[in-house]
């Protein structure tokens, strides 16, 4: 039987308070661009006491699509609880809500920010043209990006 990425999220009981997993959520903000660092990953994998690496990995995507989901889609607050399934145990829906409202303001804001002062891509088209040198025709694929502010 295929396990869900859901089937993961018992994982966390293993972690011995509520600032384990909300340090486990930050460093999954902070290193959202670039990813775990091995070091990282070891902090975590000793916060759960996991005994295989294999565990990690699937915990950790769906940690992250939480996070993605509460910061970019319109999610309000009341409605974090909605994103997990009815075969979540309650008590993790109760600690990844609250932990999930109390970041997603401060997460969204600084995404915001990091966005502040870069175009964002309305349209691309490309076409195939031919650039002439002195031996030969060359083909080379002319990009138009239709940007706005």
């Amino acid at each position: 039987m295929e396990q869900t990425l859901w089937d993961h999220l018992p994982l966390l009981v293993r972690s011995n308070s509520k600032e384990s997993v909300e340090y486990i959520l930050q460093t999954l903000w902070r290193t959202r661009k670039t990813g775990l660092d091995a070091a990282d990953r070891h902090v975590i994998h000793d916060v759960l006491q996991l005994q295989n690496d294999s565990d990690l990995d699937p915990l950790l995507v769906c940690l992250r699509t939480l996070i993605r989901r509460c910061v970019y889609e319109n999610i309000g607050k009341d409605e974090i609880q909605k994103l997990f399934p009815n075969e979540v145990l309650p008590e993790i829906q109760r600690l990844l809500t609250l932990l999930l409202q109390k970041f997603q303001r401060e997460w969204r804001e600084e995404e915001i920010r990091d966005q502040v002062g870069f175009p964002r891509l309305k349209a691309m088209t490309w076409d195939m043209a031919n650039q002439e040198s002195t031996e030969a025709m060359n083909p080379v694929a002319v990009i138009n990006l239709k940007v706005s502010d």
